[in-house]
């Protein structure tokens, strides 16, 4: 899709697209995340207590609740 073209699609459609794009954008530092954790403790990577933050960032951004980031989506 153009840039342009992003404007002529409806503001429902603009949200969908956006909502499917962070989802998709979240699920992969989350598995970066999960991958890094483990690398740490297989100790191929160095670690100063890395792997718990690694997954308590892994789990918040799967975390599948949309109302836990402020409300309806699409309203300021």
């Amino acid at each position: 899709m153009q840039p342009a073209e992003w404007h002529l699609l409806s503001d429902d459609a603009q949200l969908s697209m956006a909502q499917q794009a962070l989802r998709h954008a979240a699920g992969l530092v989350a598995r970066r995340a999960e991958w890094l954790a483990a690398e740490m403790e297989a100790g191929t990577l160095a670690d100063r207590g890395g792997p718990d933050a690694l997954r308590l960032l892994a789990a918040l951004l799967q975390g599948d609740d949309p109302d836990r980031h402020g409300g309806p989506i699409g309203h300021a």
